[in-house]
């Protein structure tokens, strides 16, 4: 196995851009990998760490799946509790999007779950927000409008009734 070269500590800023680059020509798991190298030399990078959430979500809905716990792990290391909230929002919101878009048997009530959770998170972020950032709303509205527009409704639940004999 080829052993992975570590980056210089200069050479940071320059790699985040290309992330960043690389994310917006739809190429999440190149960014994904430079948010890796950049965390292996500076493992509390908070822009490196917001990237790699977002270049893991990105990746929802493709071949490999959503893996939310990947995504998530990442939300690990995000000292700020407005970040934490508003990118695990992020998270549900872009799953949701992903099964909703897939189609498939009962998708709809799974998108509906993850666009909850989604609004949640977006609820948290709005109560510890900065002064002017309302970002955590619009994600919100932008949640409950994909609810309505769809007309998605949660799951039924499904009555027991034991028998008898």
């Amino acid at each position: 196995m080829p052993e992975l070269k570590p980056l210089s500590r200069e050479s940071i800023p320059r790699a985040l851009e290309k992330a960043e680059r690389y994310r917006l020509l739809n190429e999440p798991v190149d960014a994904e990998s430079i948010c890796l190298d950049v965390l292996a030399i500076e493992p509390r990078n908070q822009q490196a760490l917001v990237m790699l959430v977002l270049a893991r979500t990105d990746q929802f809905g493709d071949e490999r799946g959503d893996d939310v716990g990947k995504a998530e792990e990442a939300l690990q290391g995000l000292r700020d509790p407005y970040a934490r909230a508003y990118y695990e929002g992020i998270i549900f919101e872009r799953r949701g999007k992903a099964q909703l878009k897939r189609g498939t048997p009962g998708s709809g009530y799974v998108a509906y779950q993850s666009l909850q959770r989604a609004m949640r998170c977006y609820e948290q972020a709005e109560a510890v927000r900065p002064s002017g950032n309302d970002d955590a709303l619009l994600r919100w509205n932008a949640c409950a409008r994909i609810i309505m527009r769809n007309r998605l409704v949660p799951r039924a639940e499904e009555s027991y009734e034991p028998s008898l004999e």
